[in-house]
């Protein structure tokens, strides 16, 4: 099997593993070894994606990327949310993060987006599929298709598009989100220029061409990120409630039973 260390928050991973340090000090540390028996195996840097979210985001990027190029590794971004990969590669992100696109709003229009915390004060529609965080701080819901009541394509965390089919069909007054998107444009005067799931992915193929390669992995040029100062402290795990991690988990009462399983087998005994 595979020689396994980890940097961050001791887990239990289901399989062994060497704890090398916690903190931002220990990636320094181990970035910096001579690793010359490592070079001549196969090996990769596994990055999780919640440590590149802080102010030091591009110094930890840069100290893995020279540790993947001392071992001679693949490098890769474990990402948390199945969409985030996709929206990257259209270009769906904002200057500043979630602060800067939320700062002075007076509408915010949420797609889907159930793990952010917005303030009191804009106007907020929600389109989404399961009532949760986000349903309830709307003022307007437009009920949209689950991601299995809709045709769709996930790019994963290697960056291989993949083609998703539906299940089944949204319920009730439910729509497929596009659909809802391009009537509502129709409605504001700036009808989009798709009338069909196939035209929204030719202009989307069109913009990221690499996006109609479904199963294919395209090959990425190395541009290193030079090594800056990570002012940081510890690395921490950005899932708590493993089986709690989307709406659709939430909802279920099979994952909520499960989770109170995982707590419970959490806490300490006591002594008899």
């Amino acid at each position: 099997g595979a020689v396994v260390g980890l940097i961050g928050e001791p887990v239990d991973l289901t399989y062994p593993y060497t704890h090398l340090g916690t903190d931002r000090a220990a990636l320094d540390k181990l970035a910096g070894q001579d690793f010359d028996a490592i070079r001549e195996e196969d090996s990769i840097v596994i990055l999780g994606n919640r440590a590149l979210a802080g102010e030091d985001g591009e110094a930890v990027l840069g100290a893995a990327m020279d540790l993947a190029s001392r071992t001679n590794s693949g490098l890769l971004v474990l990402h948390t949310a199945a969409g985030r990969v996709g929206a990257m590669d259209l270009g769906f992100t904002t200057d500043g993060g979630m602060a800067a696109a939320l700062d002075g709003a007076e509408v915010v229009y949420n797609l889907g987006a159930d793990e952010i915390d917005i303030p009191a004060g804009p106007f907020v529609i929600y389109q989404g599929s399961h009532g949760d965080r986000g349903a309830h701080r709307a003022d307007v819901i437009l009920p949209g298709a689950a991601w299995t009541e809709e045709g769709g394509i996930f790019v994963n965390t290697e960056g291989r598009p993949q083609m998703a089919s539906r299940a089944g069909f949204p319920p009730g007054a439910a729509r497929e989100n596009w659909a809802i998107l391009r009537a509502l444009s129709a409605e504001l005067g700036a009808t989009l220029p798709f009338d069909t799931l196939g035209a929204l992915r030719a202009a989307m193929f069109e913009a990221a061409p690499h996006l109609g390669e479904i199963d294919v992995v395209p090959e990425n040029a190395w541009t290193p990120v030079a090594r800056g100062e990570m002012t940081g402290g510890d690395f921490v795990r950005a899932v708590r409630a493993h089986y709690l991690v989307n709406p659709i988990a939430r909802a279920s009462a099979v994952m909520a039973e499960l989770t109170r399983l995982a707590e419970s087998r959490s806490r300490p005994l006591a002594a008899e």
